[in-house]
């Protein structure tokens, strides 16, 4: 794993199947770092998120499970809506996102997702977290 520093956070990522993947725990410790999981489910309750998570499988995965996703998509934004990774990526079968336990762990997204997320946090936070990625990918070539 390599890490990005950016808005004082260490923010790792890794890469799979040739894919570049963020940490979004990482990130969410910028809004609240006691409770970083918090962020990125309440982040997954929002209808916008949910399609748009829905519309990156859709093109990215083709295993993605569209029935179990269009029944997160028509709950989604309710009071009493409620969605962790775990349960996104086990559900439809999601390749966009990668729960991992353990020390190193938490939940890592791709990176159009994870950019995404950045936004959600902060539009300048997701600025300088672009920046930083792309020095990352300079030094790695």
């Amino acid at each position: 794993m390599k890490k990005i520093i950016t808005q004082g956070l260490q923010i790792y990522t890794f890469q799979q199947n040739e894919s570049d993947y963020i940490s979004l725990t990482d990130m969410a410790h910028y809004k609240n770092p006691r409770e970083p999981k918090d962020v990125v489910k309440n982040w997954m309750r929002n209808y916008s998120t949910i399609e748009f998570l829905g519309i990156w499988e859709r093109i990215n995965n083709p295993n993605f499970k569209g029935v179990e996703f269009d029944a997160f998509k028509n709950k989604a934004g309710a009071n009493s809506f409620t969605l962790s990774p775990q349960k996104w990526i086990e559900t439809t079968n999601a390749l966009g996102m990668v729960s991992r336990s353990g020390n190193g762990g938490g939940t890592f997204a791709h990176k159009d997702i994870a950019f995404e997320f950045a936004t959600w946090i902060y539009p300048e936070f997701k600025l300088y977290l672009i920046k930083e990625f792309q020095r990352l990918k300079v030094q790695e070539n």
